[in-house]
């Protein structure tokens, strides 16, 4: 199958790729991008490896070789050296009034034939109370541990 992003580097690109490899601080999966990229080239210049060449010499995929490639064509090359965003954002289960009502809860009387109140029965309560559909015993671990850490500053 032919590929689909073709990787072509001009002279400048190459340069640029080449003084990143060799300076001292690069962040390293910057500096295996870089080098991913010159041998991928196709150019006059370049080495024209296989994708699967690429993945053994450097111990990763082929699919990464491929996704750097991709970005590079489509997104520019600082793109491609660069880790890629997060293809998905979650939004947050608790907000901020949401996390005072826990915290209030929190610092509440312990339900009936309890001594504390557990993460698991804090969650339980806030989706019997109606603030969330549902909540995981781990955010509420999480927003508790965070604002601890707060409040101990």
């Amino acid at each position: 199958m032919a590929k689909k992003y073709i990787v072509r580097l001009t002279a400048d690109e190459r340069t640029y790729l080449e003084n990143l490899i060799h300076k001292g601080k690069v962040a390293a999966h910057k500096r295996l991008h870089a080098e991913l990229l010159l041998k991928a080239d196709i150019s006059e210049l370049g080495e024209k490896w296989q994708d699967s060449q690429i993945s053994e010499s450097f111990g990763i995929s082929t699919r990464t070789v491929e996704r750097v490639r991709a970005r590079l064509v489509q997104d520019g090359l600082e793109s491609a050296l660069n880790r890629a965003a997060p293809s998905r954002v979650r939004s947050r289960v608790i907000d901020g009034e949401n996390e005072a009502h826990l915290i209030a809860l929190a610092c509440g009387e312990a339900p009936d034939g309890r001594s504390r109140w557990t993460v698991r029965l804090l969650g339980q309560r806030r989706v019997d109370l109606g603030y969330v559909a549902s909540v995981s015993h781990e955010t509420i671990r999480q927003t508790l541990k965070k604002r601890v850490k707060t409040l101990a500053k």
